[in-house]
Order: C-alpha cells, then sequence, then structure tokens
C-alpha cells in the first residue's frame, strides 16, 4: 500500500546522533545505559560508540534486538556495525518537522507501515480525471518541428541528469546497465550513446559545455567511475560530469520499523536502495543547482539509463516547456489499458488545486473504481486514456530549485511490503521507505501555487519516445504473446533502427 510522506518547509538542520550525544542523561537513557553496561554490550566501546548503542536501543529507535550477543562479541566486530549506522544517520536528509537521520526515518517508517497495515487509501477522497491541458504531439509535424527548434535552440542551457542506479540482472547481464551496448553495430554503450549526443549539443552550440550529473548507487558506483575513466568520458571533459552516489538506507523486518541484520554477518544491517527519488535529494544537497543557475541554465532534464531513444524527444518536449511556461513537463506515451506502466493522470484533492503526476499501475484501476470509474480500460483508441509515464522529466530550473530548498530536499516517501498473511503483521521479506523521482509533483504543488509551477505532460508516439531495455528474455516473450512491448535489449536496438529511419523519411 504506498502512502506518500509529503514533505513541508525544512527547519534548521540537526543530526540526529548530535542530539543523542547531547541530551540529558537521565530517565530512560540512564536506565537503557544501565542495562546494556550490565548485559556486557557496551564492554570495549568508547564513551561515543555506547551512546550510539544506547540511542538505537532506546525506545525512540526501537534496536535493542541487534545486541543480542554483543557481550562476547569483539569491539571491532560491534565498531562495524556502528559505522554503518553512523553513515546512514549522515546521509538521510531532514524532513519537514527538522528531524534528519534514522530517527526520522524510523519515525515515518512507522507512520508509513502502520497505515499500510491498516489497509488505508492513500488517496482517500481524491477524484481521478484524465489530463486535457497536456500537449499530444504528432512527430514530424509543424507543430512538432517547431517545438523541437525551440527546444533546440534551449540545449546549451539545459542540464541533462542521467538516473543510472541500476545494475543488468534482470537482462542476466552481470555489470551496470549503461555498460551495456545499445546496439550491436557498432557496440556502443548507452552510456556512449548519451554522452555522444552531448557532444553533438556542444558542436552545434559552439563549444559550450553540456553538464551531465549522473546518479549512481552503491553497486554501481565505482563502476560507473571506472567505465568513464576507461573511455576517457566518451569525448566529455571529466569537469563537466558529475557523478552524486545515493545511499543505501536500513532494510525494515516488522511493522515496528525494526533494521535487520545480515544472516551471514550479524555485524551488518541489511540495506536496500531508497529510490530514484534520491536524485533530487543529491542534487539539492550537492550544491549544484545554484551553481547551474549562475551559469545561465534554465531546465533540467532526467532520463533514464537504457532508454536509447530519450534525446530524440527532449528537444520538442524542451519547446513545449518553454512554450507553456511549465514547471515540470513528463514526458508520455499511448499506455495499453492494464500495462505495467504508471499512468499520468489529473488528481483533484477534497478541497485546494488539483495536479498533474504520475499514478503507479498497481493504484490506478483501483482509484478509478473507488470514484465511481470503469477501472483502467481502453477507450475508442484503442489506448487507455491515460498516458504512459516514461520517466523523462523536463523541469524549469528556478521552481525546481526553490521548491527543493522549501523541502530540505525531502522527497515524498512510500513503503510497500509483502505481507505474510491476511493479518498484515509480517512480512515475506524485508521492507524500506522508496520514494520516485516522479513524485516531483507533489513538492512544485506544495511549496508553489499553480499558475507559478505549473506541471503537464508531453505525450509522443512511443516508436519515437520510448525503447527500453529492462526486461529478461522470458519477460520480453510473455510481453510480446500478450501484445505489450518486449521492452528487451533486442527489441530496444530494433526501435533504435526504426527511429531512425523514421527520421530519415520525414
Amino acid at each position: 500500500a504506498r502512502s506518500p510522506r509529503r514533505p513541508a518547509a525544512a527547519r534548521s538542520r540537526r543530526a540526529s546522533l548530535l542530539a543523542m550525544q547531547t541530551a540529558g542523561a537521565g530517565g530512560e537513557a540512564d536506565s537503557v545505559a544501565a542495562r546494556l553496561e550490565t548485559d556486557g554490550v557496551l564492554s570495549g566501546l568508547t564513551a561515543e560508540e555506547a551512546r550510539l548503542v544506547c540511542w538505537l536501543a532506546s525506545e525512540e529507535m526501537g534496536q535493542a534486538h541487534l545486541f543480542a550477543g554483543w557481550s562476547a562479541a569483539a569491539p571491532d566486530d560491534k565498531r562495524r556495525l556502528l559505522r554503518q549506522v553512523a553513515e546512514m544517520d549522515a546521509r538521510y536528509p531532514e524532513d519537514a518537522a527538522g528531524a534528519r537521520g534514522l530517527a526520522a526515518y524510523v519515525s515515518h517508517a512507522r507512520t508509513l507501515l502502520a497505515e499500510s497495515a491498516a489497509d488505508l487509501n492513500p488517496f482517500d477522497g481524491y477524484t481521478v480525471s484524465v489530463p486535457r491541458d497536456g500537449e499530444r504531439m504528432e512527430v514530424g509535424t509543424a507543430s512538432f518541428r517547431a517545438d523541437e527548434a525551440r527546444g533546440g535552440a534551449m540545449l546549451k542551457d539545459t542540464v541533462f541528469v542521467l538516473v543510472a542506479g541500476g545494475l543488468g540482472e534482470r537482462l542476466g547481464f552481470d555489470g551496470i546497465k549503461v555498460a551495456l551496448p545499445a546496439e550491436t553495430l557498432s557496440g556502443a554503450t548507452f552510456l556512449e550513446i548519451y554522452c555522444t549526443a552531448l557532444r553533438a549539443i556542444e558542436e552545434r552550440e559552439g563549444g559550450r559545455k553540456a553538464p551531465l550529473v549522473i546518479m549512481t548507487s552503491e553497486d554501481t558506483h565505482a563502476l560507473t567511475e571506472a567505465l568513464l575513466l576507461e573511455h576517457g568520458y566518451y569525448g566529455l571533459q571529466p569537469s563537466q560530469v558529475h557523478l552524486l552516489r545515493q545511499a543505501n538506507v536500513p532494510a525494515l523486518g516488522s511493522n515496528a520499523a525494526a533494521f535487520v541484520a545480515s544472516e551471514e554477518d550479524p555485524f551488518t544491517l541489511l540495506t536496500k536502495p531508497h529510490g530514484h527519488g534520491d536524485v533530487h535529494t543529491l542534487l539539492h544537497g550537492s550544491g549544484l543547482l545554484p551553481a547551474f543557475a549562475a551559469e545561465g541554465r534554465s531546465h533540467v532534464v532526467f532520463f533514464q539509463d537504457t532508454n536509447v531513444l530519450a534525446f530524440k524527444a527532449i528537444p520538442a518536449a524542451l519547446g513545449v516547456s518553454e512554450r507553456l511556461g511549465l514547471a515540470m513537463n513528463s514526458l508520455a506515451v499511448p499506455r495499453a489499458a492494464g500495462e505495467a506502466a504508471g499512468a499520468i493522470c489529473r488528481l483533484q484533492p477534497p478541497a485546494g488545486d488539483g495536479l498533474v503526476m504520475n499514478v503507479e499501475y498497481n493504484q490506478l484501476d483501483a482509484l478509478l473504481r473507488s470514484t465511481g470509474g470503469a477501472g483502467d480500460e481502453a477507450d475508442g483508441s484503442g489506448y487507455s486514456p491515460y498516458p504512459g509515464n516514461v520517466n523523462t522529466l523536463v523541469v524549469a530550473l528556478g521552481p525546481y530549485a526553490d521548491a527543493l530548498a522549501a523541502s530540505g530536499g525531502a522527497m515524498p516517501e512510500f513503503v510497500n511490503p509483502k505481507y505474510a498473511d491476511a493479518s498484515r503483521s509480517g512480512f515475506k521479506k524485508p521492507t524500506r521507505l522508496e520514494c520516485m523521482m516522479q513524485d516531483l509533483p507533489w513538492l512544485l504543488h506544495r511549496h508553489a501555487p499553480p499558475h507559478a509551477a505549473p506541471v503537464s505532460f508531453t505525450a509522443m508516439d512511443g516508436a519515437f519516445t520510448y525503447a527500453p531495455a529492462k526486461n529478461s528474455l522470458h519477460e520480453a516473450r510473455k510481453n510480446a504473446a500478450a501484445g505489450r512491448s518486449p521492452a528487451s535489449a533486442s527489441s530496444a536496438e530494433l526501435s533504435l533502427y526504426a527511429a531512425n529511419c523514421a527520421i530519415l523519411r520525414l
């Protein structure tokens, strides 16, 4: 059950560890410390390390189960877990109440897990309708060419952000996805294709460098860095490429937000990615946004790691954003009813202004039925009336930076546990809090009036816009049999050739 948290204006930052360490010694803290000291848990630790253990074992954190068997453990083993905790605590952003670190993470998790266990509908009271104010474009028409030309002139002032935190395991590839060949004629990797597009922009614009920000993960950071170094940044200058590494968050084993230790090593916590919404948090914290603004950059374009067609559609989408004065523009494609892809909808809350944003496919049908609709069904076109989100986002830098500054960089979160049974009291496997990059409209909506930060979409033919390589051959065969895009490496390559041929015919 997805239950979004909508962050409000940030307050002054306070590290949760500092708050814990400077709290008055008394009450629960004294009681916890005494018990842990008696049990030998604190043996061999410094005073600062002991305070961290006491904090984790406190009622606020509820992680005392981690210290079973610590009386006989080596101090160096204990420190491994404590270092991991301290690192994750330092990276988790501040929330609307001014709390940050793992104390905030646990607090958010308990709230969201309680809502999920109660099977609460996060969209309760909202009505959903087909968004009518988006731009539906036909590739090659005069209006398309006009927007493409307008957007082409904006490329020199655009920042490009590649979300590349994933490995190629689903594709049967043991490396990072951006190292996969996008096509087999030249063997060019996805990352090479993207860097080549940026070099073409530079040549077109007289040498002005196009910034590339790459969000990596703990799994992909070193491999991405090595790939860039091995290939000389594919012709880009190292100074124009910025790698931002996403940190994992603790896995949660219960509705009480209990952290989970590894079965192989009880002094290491299981961790999971926090979701690609962290790209916004990382950009805010990096200091890059004001630097880009000072360079005269006007827009930020987010694109995915294995959508080889992304740069064919970006210029026209930029042109639409400029023409309509959009703060955020989601690139979209026709979507089959029931397809496992997010849908662009207009959501109207019980009070206040509505907003145009993505609704995940596993929520859409129930949401439509709960508001009196027929569910996720096709219209006369044979497609769903709700365009499919492809997670290529065009964002105006000014409103974007302002919204992130107001939220402290914190993104709305959700939780999606897989329950062991109908009681919803236990999980089949550990879960975690997540956030999604396409949930940015929640921030824009909250921190700016709709007329100041309008959000919409641009829909184009998927054959020109979206050809992801994300599915295994097994999944691709199932999709093809059901009349859906296979979304495999081979189908993405074929789509690239077909799109190139179509452009030559225009």
